[in-house]
């Protein structure tokens, strides 16, 4: 067992913990939550490759560390906008939940079936 093998398995753990969460949470709060584990799992992925380059005698590659500097700013802004528009949501409708069959608004002139 290698020192690299511990975070190996906790990116695995958060990226299981992130698609369970996105595919079971009917919440969107919760939902923006388990993105953000999705998120650093896979940046933890893309340390763990580094490395592993690095441990195997080649020269330290930038490009992995360069795109998870990338991808947290990008992070941070989808975060942002997901809790704005849950705001949002929650302004409209009173929930932060996603319906399963939402009804339509009272004054868009469609008839309920």
């Amino acid at each position: 067992m290698t020192a690299i093998t511990p975070f190996a398995l906790a990116a695995a753990g958060l990226v299981g913990l992130g698609l369970y969460g996105m595919l079971a949470q009917s919440s969107v709060l919760r939902k923006v939550i388990a993105f953000n584990l999705l998120g650093i799992g896979v940046f933890l992925v893309f340390g763990v490759a580094a490395r592993r380059g690095a441990a195997a005698g080649l020269p330290a590659d930038p490009v992995p560390q360069a795109m998870v500097i990338t991808g947290l700013v990008v992070a941070f802004a989808a975060t942002a906008l997901a809790l704005v528009l849950t705001l949002r949501l929650h302004q409209t409708t009173g929930a932060v939940t996603l319906a399963e069959d939402p009804a339509p608004p009272a004054d868009s002139g469609m008839q309920p079936e």
